[in-house]
């Protein structure tokens, strides 16, 4: 369902008549009252709307999709509910539907079924039409996906699992539908309303598909109910599969020490030892069941402490991760592995289960790993190491067309056993690319294969790339450090800090190859030289700096093996000053240097004119300024 909404309200008819009878001095006890009773009425449309019915249209959707129609009509009514489904990329909206619900609650609890009569302009498949959405709690609702219509008037009927709960019920019908073959067309609903059909079958209910499944569990994981269904014997003998809200059944633990199930079907674990998760709907026992066998509390994965900046996460609550197609593509006939992952305690957890190969796979973007170090996941297998056990990290790169298969793929592959592969208690894996051989590429990382050999099942969290700091990625995320210096004894001539000198020429043409440029880095000016050889800055006038002691600067580089700085004054006189660049130094990222004016001897300081820079690779430039 969308959120925003159009309402419209077709009736609202007020009674205001009352009469008021005082007989004698007679006072009646109010224990005598009784309750007012909702309103039993069962239509919706015929002939028209039926009284305090309002209309809905779902956000996305066109706002005018819906609207009623007397020259199309069933059995030659006064007219009918026509809904025009637009055609694909319709500006005004992507399909029609919208909720037609009641501000005053109505009684259904005396019928069996939502009826009403349907065609359609072309031989189509509805997407979803049901009841109970009233745009608040959604309580009882209650639909049909994919139903079938054509040319001619049929007559549907969506059964009510149990009417017993329907006693102030506010959700008459809703209805969703987008286009077919991305075309639109137009289809027609007339007598509309709730009917008590004898000839309903008894519903067929079940949970989690009808299957008695067992999952392990720890204290404070929360599970869902789902896979729920209910199947009517309708009178037109067809078996009809309906989709209905948790709160038609009533589940219970049989052990709430254990596990706990709310009335919208969250089964909590609240304890150590076994439960099972049943449900009824009625009085009819659900086919299907969930045993949960609780370790008691769960023993979290060690909290990464790698900087975010570093990091390119695939799954950890800590770091924000990239998209991901898949956890676990399950790929038959020859995978037996299955997820069933948890939360606990607000902790996404990845649990697999019957293992013996699974895939990850991001794929839509790859991802560009060039300026990571290390591949990084935390394991924890609940049984003690068996003999032979073994696991296997596979992580493959898709190469430059970016796609699997392409030909161009590679791959690399680490195997762990015992003793650093280890039972019952987590265990961190970092893998250095530098140690997958195979791995001719990380610009296109698409997938990671787990495999595995006499290991039953295993928790994973925490997998992510990052860099240990022996790689520094091509340009700086964050901007240089901010300068301390006060400004009173500062000369600047690039800083967003300080006031710079007027009229420097920062890209002079000396006949250089260099490309100069100015990016934000973090919302910070930072010149960019690409592609050195030489560059110079012009100052407009001669500069005096002999009241200062140091000459600042800040830089970045990936790939320099040679940087460096120059004083120029007039004559030309000039003197470099070599910076260490990463070939010869281990900082990465932004290095901040202080240099002594007296380095530059014999440059006269009373009259500098030029800066210089020469050496290679890209370099990223800050802060440069005089001060004392």
């Amino acid at each position: 369902m969308k959120s925003n909404i159009n309402i419209f309200k077709f009736t609202k008819i007020l009674l205001s008549f009352s009469t008021i009878l005082l007989i004698g001095s007679c006072q009646r006890d109010i224990s005598e009252l009784q309750p007012a009773k909702n309103p039993t009425n069962g239509d919706i449309f015929i002939d028209g709307f039926s009284p305090d019915l309002i209309y809905a249209a779902f956000g996305g959707s066109v706002s005018t999709a819906f609207d009623t129609d007397k020259n199309v009509t069933y059995n030659n009514s006064a007219m009918s509910m026509k809904f025009a489904v637009p055609d694909f990329n319709d500006p005004n909206g992507s399909y029609a539907g919208g909720a037609f619900f009641t501000s005053t609650p109505r009684d259904l609890s005396g019928y069996t079924t939502l009826s009403f009569w349907i065609k359609a302009t072309q031989p189509a498949n509805i997407d979803v039409l049901g009841f109970g959405t009233d745009l608040g709690a959604n309580k009882y609702q209650v639909s049909v996906n994919g139903l079938p219509v054509n040319t001619n008037w049929q007559k549907v009927y969506i059964p009510i699992p149990d009417a017993a709960k329907l006693t102030a019920e506010r959700g008459m019908f809703y209805v969703s539908e987008g286009p077919e073959n991305g075309r639109g067309y137009t289809f027609w609903i007339d007598d509309l309303k709730f009917e008590n059909i004898g000839t309903i079958g008894k519903a067929q209910a079940s949970i989690f598909k009808g299957q008695d499944k067992n999952t392990n569990s720890f204290t404070g994981v929360t599970n869902k109910v789902d896979d729920i269904t209910t199947i009517f014997n309708l009178p037109n003998g067809v078996n009809e599969t309906v989709n209905a809200s948790p709160s038609y059944f009533t589940f219970k633990s049989s052990a709430p020490a254990v596990a706990t199930v709310s009335e919208s079907g969250v089964i909590t674990t609240v304890g150590t030892g076994t439960a099972t998760i049943t449900a009824n709907l009625g009085k009819t026992l659900a086919k299907g069941s969930l045993t949960i066998t609780s370790s008691g509390s769960f023993l979290a994965a060690p909290i990464p402490q790698q900087d975010p900046t570093k990091v390119i996460s695939i799954f950890s609550d800590k770091y924000k991760s990239v998209p991901v197609d898949y956890y676990n593509g399950y790929y038959a006939p020859y995978q037996t592995t299955k997820s069933a992952d948890f939360t606990v305690n607000n902790d996404h957890v990845l649990n697999y289960t019957n293992f013996n190969f699974v895939g990850i796979q991001f794929s839509q973007p790859t991802i560009d790993a060039s300026a990571m170090s290390t591949f990084h996941m935390d394991i924890y297998l609940p049984q003690a190491i068996k003999a032979g056990a073994n696991f296997s990290i596979q992580l493959l790169d898709w190469g430059a067309d970016g796609v699997y298969g392409g030909g161009d793929d590679t791959s690399g592959t680490k195997v762990y056993t015992a003793p650093s592969l280890a039972g019952q208690k987590w265990v961190s894996i970092d893998i250095p690319f530098s140690a997958l051989s195979g791995l001719k590429s990380k610009k296109h990382l698409g997938q990671i294969i787990l495999s595995g050999t006499n290991i039953d099942n295993f928790y994973a969290d925490n997998v992510y790339l990052y860099n240990d700091g022996s790689i520094i990625p091509a340009a700086p995320t964050v901007a240089a450090p901010l300068p301390t210096a006060n400004a009173t004894d500062v000369i600047s001539v690039f800083s967003d800090t300080y006031t710079n000198l007027l009229g420097s020429d920062l890209n002079p043409n000396w006949g250089q190859k260099t490309v100069v440029s100015q990016q934000l880095i973090a919302g910070n000016n930072t010149l960019k030289y690409a592609g050195l050889d030489y560059q110079g800055i012009q100052l407009a006038n001669s500069l005096d700096a002999t009241g200062m002691n140091y000459l600042h600067l800040d830089y970045y580089s990936a790939n320099s093996a040679a940087l460096n700085v120059y004083l120029i004054s007039t004559g030309p006189v000039e003197k470099p000053f070599a910076l260490p660049v990463p070939t010869n130094n281990t900082t990465t990222g932004w290095k901040s240097i202080d240099i002594p004016l007296s380095a530059f001897s014999p440059v006269n300081l009373a009259n500098i004119i030029q800066f210089k820079f020469d050496g290679n690779g890209d370099i990223f430039l800050d802060n440069l300024y005089f001060h004392k």
